[in-house]
């Protein structure tokens, strides 16, 4: 069982709208400005669906999830970006929101203002004019290429 503690496990959630738009995270955590989709690290004694709604209600002001399943999860090795002499996997699943949205969307990136550790702001992109080059991290550019192939069938 060497290695074994070695994970960093990170669920996000595809919640797409009836316009077939999903939803972006804009951040800046860890010194670093970073568009990623909304979820966040799995805890231990948590399933990833669990991670799931628990980062959105977290993150979206209460906010709940319905129709989720399963997406795509990380079929290769990804070094973890901030945890040294880790393995990344990451877990996606496609949603719906429960409800109305109950927080704040904007139609610009970054819309928090001020770049400090911490801030987040939400908006929607079309799938059809998304690019992988908007997101982040290597593995999120790998979904949303699969998201572009899905809705564009």
């Amino acid at each position: 069982m060497n290695g074994a503690n070695n994970f960093v496990i990170r669920v996000y959630g595809l919640i797409v709208d009836n316009s077939n738009r999903v939803l972006l995270s804009d951040e800046f955590q860890m010194g670093m400005k970073m568009t990623k989709f909304p979820g966040g690290g799995l805890e231990f004694g948590e399933g990833p669906v669990d991670c799931l709604k628990r980062e959105i209600r977290e993150e979206c002001n209460g906010q709940t999830l319905k129709n989720i399943r399963h997406f795509y999860t990380t079929d290769f090795y990804q070094k973890a970006l901030f945890y040294p002499n880790h393995q990344l996997i990451s877990i996606y699943y496609r949603a719906e929101l429960a409800d109305p949205v109950q927080f704040s969307v904007s139609a610009k990136p970054f819309s928090f203002g001020k770049m400090e550790n911490g801030n987040q702001s939400f908006r929607w992109a079309e799938i059809s004019r998304l690019s992988e080059n908007e997101l982040t991290f290597p593995i999120d550019k790998i979904v949303v290429q699969k998201l572009i192939s899905l809705f564009s069938v």
